[in-house]
């Protein structure tokens, strides 16, 4: 069993108006004692619980490397309440949005690496508060890990349609599910990337790009997958942070058994992706646009089909690993669930919809981002 873990970027707001709040940096110092006392502190400073981000106005969480979905899951609660406690003592709360509805763009604070990338790149930078949701799965070896990446890119665009949940920039609607993905792909390395080969040729691609000196370091190849720098996983990043708990562990065990399937893939032989690296960017543009509310392009054809017909066909695809891990039924009924209710971008606008407040949207997504949406009986997927 593969083991997989979380990181997701929770956005650190004032509960009455909604407004950021720089304060990364004092939830941290808040929540070390408590997070000592809890027995967390184990696993060292990279996989500390609470990490400051690349913006003071949100905090990163961490999960624990997991082997069930049913730790996962108690790992993304508790990371959640552990920020949210923090916060609260600092008169402030901590919302799962992908992009703030109130907002003006900040100069980036924190560490000197964070203030270089503020001095080189501009309004881009100061823009840059974004909030993703990475998982990260464990592989055998670096050329497992790049098989894997060149035979799962072209399903990505899905995870980012579930998972949606960015519609309000600088206080407007901007019609887009996944917002945060248009500001995000503003970074010169951000986005999919061609098929490697092989480990070599990932290495390759990514000294040619350093040399350029465009990204500071390695740390600024923001592929929507890539190897991990520190640990032994595939890193998938492509996905908005989920409003809810329960919807981000869906994408996590479908991302796990998008892994798994991608290496039994190579390991019989299989050929990598041949989809061309436009069309996927064509693909993570409609899935940006409109989430699950409308078409999405199949992955393995490229053409346009209803979003439950292509999700489906996701969960077609990895059946076998979500079955072996024991998640096929928690992935078909997270995955019917979202479709029914939505992803976060249509909680978003339902609570703007009612007094047009946006201090009204950063309310609601604060409760929601602290308990789960409900269960359906799946009945909108046929496997």
């Amino acid at each position: 069993m593969r083991t997989f873990g979380v990181e997701e970027e929770l956005l650190i707001a004032d509960p009455a108006d909604g407004l950021p709040l720089a304060l990364a940096a004092d939830i941290l110092d808040v929540a070390a004692p408590r997070s000592e006392e809890a027995g967390r502190g184990e696993y060292g400073p990279d996989e500390a619980t609470l990490k400051s981000e690349f913006k003071q106005e949100q905090v990163e969480v961490n999960s624990r490397p997991c082997t069930t979905a049913a730790e996962l899951r108690a790992e993304i609660r508790a990371g959640r309440a552990l920020s949210d406690e923090a916060a609260r003592a600092l008169g402030a709360r901590v919302a799962a949005l992908a992009t703030p509805p109130v907002f003006h763009a900040t100069p980036t604070l924190g560490n000197q690496r964070y203030s270089t990338m503020g001095n080189e790149f501009g309004l881009i930078a100061r823009e840059q508060l974004t909030c993703g949701f990475h998982v990260h799965v464990s592989i055998d070896s670096p050329e497992e890990g790049v098989a894997v990446l060149d035979r799962m890119r072209h399903w990505l665009p899905v995870l980012l349609a579930l998972s949606a949940n960015s519609p309000f920039w600088m206080g407007a609607d901007t019609g887009f599910a996944s917002y945060r993905t248009q500001i995000w792909n503003r970074w010169p390395t951000a986005g999919p990337m061609d098929v490697f080969g092989s480990a070599n040729g990932y290495r390759a691609v990514l000294s040619e790009l350093l040399e350029t000196g465009v990204p500071l370091d390695e740390g600024m190849i923001y592929f929507d997958a890539r190897l991990s720098r520190g640990h032994p996983t595939v890193e998938v990043r492509i996905a908005d942070v989920c409003l809810y708990a329960e919807d981000a562990l869906t994408i996590a065990v479908i991302a796990r058994a998008l892994v798994e399937t991608a290496a039994a893939e190579w390991r019989s032989g299989g050929p990598p992706s041949s989809t061309i690296t436009p069309a996927i960017r064509m693909a993570n543009w409609k899935a940006s646009r409109f989430g699950i509310n409308n078409q999405l392009l199949h992955p393995q054809e490229q053409r346009p089909y209803p979003a439950a017909d292509v999700v489906g066909a996701l969960l077609r695809h990895v059946r076998r690993a979500l079955s072996e891990a024991g998640d096929l039924a928690l992935a078909r009924d997270g995955a019917a669930n979202i479709l029914r209710r939505g992803s976060g971008e249509r909680l978003q606008r339902q609570a703007y919809s009612q007094r047009r407040r946006l201090s009204d949207v950063v309310s609601a997504a604060i409760a929601s981002t602290h308990q789960d949406g409900e269960l359906s009986d799946a009945g909108l997927l046929s496997l």
